[in-house]
């Protein structure tokens, strides 16, 4: 983990750029604090409650990626920005800078960035003409400062985000309006992010473990993987099946495009073929060498380890074998 944190960090530094990670994959103040210490810049969370957790450990410069809506939500998120010096927030609608408008007049400012969609599919205005009359919009209602733009990208498409938001920025020029953040995000294409000029920083999150879709991707090998579910055998019914006692709710049910729910560290040819509740069924069939024993402890690298770090209340850190620190994962289970 500390060599993932290392080599993230310096490649942001290489390239001038501002990196914020994403908390949503580990959940531990400590782990954050130890990425900034490293040189990232403020923090990124998904939800109020995440951030109310960071809040608490005393991380100030706090980036929300979510379109926030709802009177409850607004309420919670209105005394975390006043109690903290750099929160910000992202909307993708006048339906949502509204809502945060009404709410934020009169109160200590919240700074609102454009989420910008450049071909991830997911949340965003489509096109830099929507971007940039969305900050005109953000810059005129009470309550709100316009904080810049937001996008999180499908992986390998820097040109596409570069063409979307540089031409956002010639907009936002001509009305005279500064843009002061730019956030391009992922992990995936995390190394390319220096491809994307017109952005300030860059955030991910998975890096910082990494997981079988990330060495897919070809972001890292299997050794750079930080995070393993430490399972056990405890059955063999036939000598090509074997069952442990992690499934559904250690190892999720998050394929990520894969047939099967991880690698299993040190026999490359098992394959965890289903999960029930508390079962992981491994087929045995295609291993040529020594198959793993009933009581035998086995390591997986999980699919997503994002996923994973909320199905635990705690995460043990190890050096050269030796336990050094158990981590209460502070923010498992914060959905809102």
């Amino acid at each position: 983990m500390a060599a993932n944190i290392t080599r993230v960090q310096s490649y942001m530094n290489a390239h001038g750029l501002n990196f914020r990670p994403h908390i949503k994959t580990h959940k531990i103040p400590a782990v954050a604090a130890a990425q900034v210490a490293a040189g990232a810049k403020g923090i990124n969370c998904q939800k109020v409650t995440e951030a109310e957790i960071f809040a608490d450990a005393g991380f100030e410069d706090i980036l929300i990626t979510f379109n926030i809506l709802g009177t409850e939500k607004l309420e919670r998120l209105s005394s975390l920005n006043d109690r903290i010096g750099a929160l910000k927030v992202v909307a993708d609608s006048a339906t949502t800078v509204d809502g945060l408008s009404a709410h934020f007049a009169g109160r200590k400012p919240l700074a609102v960035l454009v989420e910008c969609d450049t071909g991830g599919g997911r949340c965003g205005v489509q096109t830099p003409a929507e971007a940039a009359a969305l900050a005109r919009h953000i810059a005129g209602k009470p309550g709100l400062s316009f904080g810049g733009l937001m996008t999180y990208p499908k992986p390998k498409s820097a040109v596409a985000v570069q063409t979307f938001l540089s031409g956002t920025i010639a907009l936002l020029q001509a009305d005279g309006i500064d843009c002061a953040i730019v956030t391009s995000g992922g992990t995936p294409s995390l190394f390319d992010a220096h491809l994307v000029t017109a952005a300030t920083e860059h955030r991910a999150g998975t890096y910082i473990y990494n997981d079988r879709s990330m060495v897919r991707s070809g972001h890292c090998s299997e050794d750079d993987c930080a995070m393993h579910i430490l399972a056990t055998v405890v059955s063999r019914p036939t000598p090509d099946r074997a069952v442990i006692d992690a499934g559904s709710k250690a190892l999720t049910s998050d394929l990520l495009g894969f047939s099967d729910y991880g690698v299993v560290v040190g026999y490359p040819d098992a394959v965890i073929a289903s999960l029930s509740e508390e079962h992981g069924v491994i087929d045995l069939s295609k291993c040529t060498g020594p198959r793993p024993e009933i009581g035998e402890k086995l390591r997986i690298i999980p699919n997503h380890t994002c996923v994973v770090s909320n199905l635990f209340d705690r995460m043990v850190f190890h050096r050269d074998g030796i336990v050094t620190r158990v981590e209460d994962v502070a923010a498992r289970g914060l959905v809102w």
